[in-house]
């Protein structure tokens, strides 16, 4: 499914921003600064009147649906008007209703956000560009739980540029 060219409307992704993530060994990257940051682009976007979607990943391992580590970060607080995707792959979009979600409010622009850098929020990216989605990722609004996770962020913010993908802090990210 290609998205319409027409489709002039942006939505907020949030993606596996979950409890088991940061129970890891190695903690979250600058994880009160994400989640700050998260919960800024939320409500710029709720004002704007901005669909988001919170994205939760699931597996038989260590965010095993209904459990604890499976559940939304307590600062992550959706909105009855906010939808709620579950995902077993990488890619958000794939083997998921996401693309019919944002199909339905004529989405063409996503601002990414989340869990973890060089994986979900890598692959949604790309998964997002492959469909012809405008694509923002926010900056300084993606972390993971690695020993050199400075690193893969910035190693990620240059790759996903080079594919396309518009790099904004959260204080530039303006919603339409």
């Amino acid at each position: 499914m290609k998205i319409s060219k027409e489709y002039s409307n942006t939505a907020l992704l949030v993606i596996d921003v979950q409890q088991g993530l940061f129970r890891k060994s190695t903690p979250i990257y600058r994880a009160e600064a994400l989640l700050d940051n998260i919960n800024a682009l939320v409500e710029k976007a709720h004002r704007a009147n901005v669909p988001v979607v919170y994205i939760q990943h699931s597996d038989n391992l260590a965010l095993k649906k209904g459990s604890d580590d499976w559940r939304l970060h307590p600062q992550m607080q959706p909105q009855k008007i906010d939808d709620l995707v579950h995902k077993q792959h990488g890619n958000a979009f794939e083997d998921t209703n996401l693309g019919e979600i944002l199909d339905a409010r004529r989405v063409g622009k996503l601002v990414v956000t989340g869990l973890v850098t060089h994986g979900c929020v890598r692959a949604t990216c790309l998964g997002a560009r492959k469909l012809g989605y405008h694509v923002t990722l926010v900056s300084d609004a993606h972390s993971n739980y690695s020993g050199q996770a400075a690193q893969l962020i910035e190693e990620w913010n240059q790759k996903l540029q080079a594919q396309m993908v518009v790099l904004n802090s959260t204080a530039e990210v303006e919603f339409e």
